[in-house]
C-alpha cells in the first residue's frame, strides 16, 4: 500500500531531509584518516539527541540482520556495499567510506547516504562515486508523474551500464514516509515503461550502489555488513526524493 502525501506533508518530510543531510555533511567532514569509526557514529548520536529526533537504525530488527542494530548510522568501508556496522576502526589514507542514515522528526522520515574519499583519493574511487553519483541523478529526473516505476530504475541502470559496473537487484531504493520502509521496492535496473505509474505524492529514497567488480553480495561475520562478493570496492549516493507534479524534489539536500 503507497500513502501519497500532501504538499504540507511533503514539507514536513524536508525538515527532516535537510537534518539528514546536516548530519551527513557534518559527518563526511569529519571523516580523516586516524579517525575511528565509532566516533563518528557517537557524534551523530549528539546531534539525533539535540535535535530531539528519533533514528530509524536503533533497534531495526529486518530479517537480514543479526538482531536489533545498535547504533544510528550505517558506516561501510571500501568492499562493504550497505549496512556496515559501526566497528573500533581506525580510517586510512584512501578508504572509500559510505555513511547512510535515516531519521524521523515529528512522525516524517527521511533517508539519505554519501561515499566520501578519506586523504588521498584513488582515480579509479572517483570514478565509482560519481558513477553513483551520476545515476542519482538520471534517477531522480526520471522520477515525474505519469512516468512509471521501471523509468527510474533503467535510468539508474543505463549510467552503471555506461560505467561498466554491474547491478545487484536484491537492494535497492524504497517508499518512505512515516516509515523508514514503505512500498514500493524500487531496483537500481529496470525496463522503461514497465511497473507501476508514478504519482504526485510519492515519495521515495532512491539508492544507487555499485562494486566495481560483481553484482555479487556476502554477509560479513558481524551479521549486518554486506560485502561485495570478490572484494571490490563500493559507493553508495542516495536522496529522498518527492514526486510533485512541478518535477521531483530532492527533500535531503
Amino acid at each position: 500500500m503507497i500513502e501519497l502525501k500532501t504538499a504540507d506533508e511533503i514539507e514536513r518530510m524536508r525538515v527532516t531531509g535537510r537534518f539528514v543531510a546536516e548530519v551527513l555533511a557534518e559527518l563526511s567532514g569529519l571523516a580523516d584518516v586516524g579517525v575511528n569509526l565509532l566516533d563518528l557514529e557517537l557524534h551523530a548520536r549528539d546531534m539525533v539527541t539535540r535535535r530531539g529526533a528519533e533514528s530509524c537504525y536503533w533497534d531495526y530488527d529486518p530479517s537480514f540482520g543479526r538482531g536489533p542494530f545498535r547504533n544510528v548510522i550505517c558506516l561501510s568501508v571500501n568492499d562493504a556495499v550497505l549496512h556496515g556496522l559501526p566497528h573500533d576502526y581506525r580510517l586510512t589514507d584512501g578508504d572509500l567510506l559510505t555513511l547512510d542514515f535515516a531519521v524521523s522528526i515529528d512522525g516524517w522520515v527521511a533517508d539519505a547516504a554519501r561515499t566520501v574519499i578519506v586523504g588521498t583519493p584513488a582515480d579509479a574511487d572517483v570514478r565509482l562515486v560519481r558513477a553513483t553519483e551520476e545515476a542519482l541523478a538520471a534517477g531522480t529526473a526520471a522520477a515525474l508523474p505519469g512516468n512509471r516505476l521501471g523509468d527510474i530504475s533503467a535510468a539508474i541502470g543505463a549510467v552503471a551500464a555506461d560505467y561498466g559496473y554491474p547491478v545487484n537487484v536484491e537492494f535497492g531504493g524504497h517508499g518512505l514516509g512515516r516509515t523508514m520502509h514503505e512500498d514500493p521496492h524500487v531496483p537500481n535496473r529496470g525496463k522503461a515503461g514497465r511497473g507501476m505509474m508514478l504519482r504526485a505524492g510519492m515519495t521515495l529514497a532512491l539508492e544507487p550502489w555499485f562494486a566495481a567488480g560483481t553484482h555479487r553480495i556476502v554477509l560479513d561475520r558481524d551479521g549486518w555488513t554486506i560485502r561485495s562478493a570478490d572484494g571490490s570496492r563500493s559507493a553508495h549516493t542516495e536522496n529522498t526524493v518527492a514526486i510533485t507534479e512541478s518535477g521531483p524534489l530532492v527533500l535531503t539536500c
